[in-house]
């Protein structure tokens, strides 16, 4: 068994600014290797996390330790130029007036042949090579990112910080270089500290998501894990669109017109809300007015009227009233499915995917 100490933890950060709290007791640990990624709205104190991290700006409370050494409290600092921390941000921060070769030697130490030999490398390795004498403006913003990184990594930095690098590329480039970039700080284990508000990029890209609001980790685990075990109803709408019912929990049940839900653990006479994605709610055919029959997994079906139907490329997505109460509840299927408004249709909500949470006083 591996008893060595993460290669970058924090623990108990808070920061405040004006006496407002912006970071709150954050600690997490990242191995070599290992891409964790701060997940939240902005202002939720991901970006300032960050900055405690490479040392640009002071924690009022809480340590920062990198391979088992203190690195910073509030008494001991390190310099950040010493703390082997290398910064990736939106804007790449590439100097102007620098030559691209320039900009990836720029704070290398060692003589003119040791640092030549470093940036033909590493340009290599992002496939920039030729473009050793041009300057910034000269390249996409592609092109910028791939010598970004090859900055970065030049100093060989033992942790990687990276603040939405990928956010001002498009999508079609943002996948390749997110994935190339990832392959390439794997190869050198580093162990990175991601930042981003976009839930499908830290599931593409992170082992681990600290998932953030109001500067706390209200949730850390696996990207299988946070979204298919979700504390509460915000943390399943950060990732998704979601559908709620809510009812009254008697005898553990709570009755709903989908039939029976189980509220385990929940005060009898509580409210509770029923949580569901789009996705896992099942559609049928309506038989002159009579729906399908109902099952223990898919409960009892309930009839909406097509509201609207929309192709989105991989799935279709409907909305419809209910006609229990004129609700709308919102479901997507993985083809081109696009009844007219006016149709109706009946919906079962799979039991196995639904999420049941005590409404909050």
């Amino acid at each position: 068994m591996d008893a060595s100490p993460p290669r970058l933890e924090i623990r108990n950060l808070t920061r405040r600014y004006d006496g407002r709290v912006v970071v709150e007791d954050v600690s997490l640990a990242v191995q070599p290797g290992q891409v964790t990624c701060l997940l939240g709205p902005s202002g939720c104190g991901k970006s300032t996390t960050l900055r405690m991290i490479a040392g640009v700006e002071m924690q009022d409370s809480g340590e920062i330790w990198v391979d088992g050494k203190l690195i910073c409290d509030t008494v001991f600092r390190i310099p950040p130029e010493r703390r082997h921390i290398g910064l990736m941000f939106q804007d790449f921060a590439l100097f102007p007036h620098l030559r691209v070769g320039e900009n990836v030697a720029f704070g290398l130490e060692g003589d003119k042949v040791e640092k030549g030999k470093r940036v033909e490398t590493l340009l290599a390795r992002v496939g920039m090579q030729s473009y050793v004498d041009a300057y910034p403006h000269e390249l996409s913003g592609g092109e910028q990112q791939r010598v970004a990184l090859a900055r970065a990594l030049a100093p060989r930095p033992r942790i990687m910080l990276m603040d939405e690098p990928f956010s001002g590329l498009d999508n079609r480039l943002r996948d390749g270089i997110r994935d190339e970039t990832l392959e390439i700080l794997r190869e050198q284990d580093t162990a990175v500290l991601l930042v981003t508000h976009e839930p499908e990029e830290a599931m593409r890209m992170a082992d681990e998501i600290a998932l953030m609001r109001g500067g706390r980790i209200v949730q850390q685990g696996a990207p299988y894990n946070i979204y298919n075990a979700p504390m509460d109803r915000d943390a399943v709408s950060f990732f998704s669109d979601i559908n709620v019912i809510r009812g009254d929990v008697k005898g553990s049940l709570v009755d709903t017109p989908f039939g029976q839900f189980l509220a385990p653990g929940v005060m009898e006479g509580h409210e509770v809300e029923i949580v569901i994605r789009p996705q896992h709610i099942k559609i049928d055919f309506d038989r002159d007015g009579r729906g399908p029959n109902s099952t223990p997994a898919d409960g009892t079906p309930a009839r909406g009227i097509v509201q609207r139907a929309r192709f989105m490329g991989s799935e279709s997505l409907m909305e419809f009233r209910m006609d229990h109460d004129g609700s709308i509840l919102k479901a997507t299927v993985p083809n081109v499915f696009l009844p007219k408004p006016g149709k109706p249709l009946w919906l079962m909500i799979r039991r196995d995917r639904c999420f049941v949470f005590p409404v909050k006083g």
